[in-house]
């Protein structure tokens, strides 16, 4: 059975860094793209930064210079490193794996989702 958990959300204040976590199994090989997804209050859920199975990696404008987005084959794990938080940064996020790839864009298609964890910047 599929599973994704996400880690490391938590408080800190505008400017601090934060590194998410996603541990993966179940699944026989590595999906064709992980990545990061992010949901804020009232507002729609957004792709933040997605890694392909090649290596290659995009990420939306808002974050770009600001996060990365890594793995850990040995550990079935990915990463989201986030430098340099802003308030605007508030969000519960989510880690996705899937066969697909919505091209050009920080967003996983056909993904598996996990539970999400709250990061939280304040200013």
């Amino acid at each position: 059975q599929v599973q994704l958990v996400e880690s490391g959300g938590g408080s800190v204040q505008s400017g601090g860094s934060l590194r998410l976590s996603c541990a993966a199994s179940g699944y026989t090989y590595r999906p064709f793209c992980m990545g990061w997804f992010r949901q804020a209050p009232g507002k729609e859920r957004e792709g933040v930064a997605a890694l392909l199975r090649d290596g290659s990696s995009s990420y939306a404008d808002s974050v770009k210079g600001r996060f990365t987005i890594s793995q850990d084959n040995a550990k079935n794990t990915l990463y989201l490193q986030m430098n340099s938080l802003k308030s605007e940064d508030t969000a519960m996020y989510y880690c996705a794996a899937g066969p697909g790839w919505l091209t050009g864009t920080p967003e996983c298609g056909s993904a598996h989702w996990g539970q999400g964890t709250q990061v939280t910047v304040s200013s």
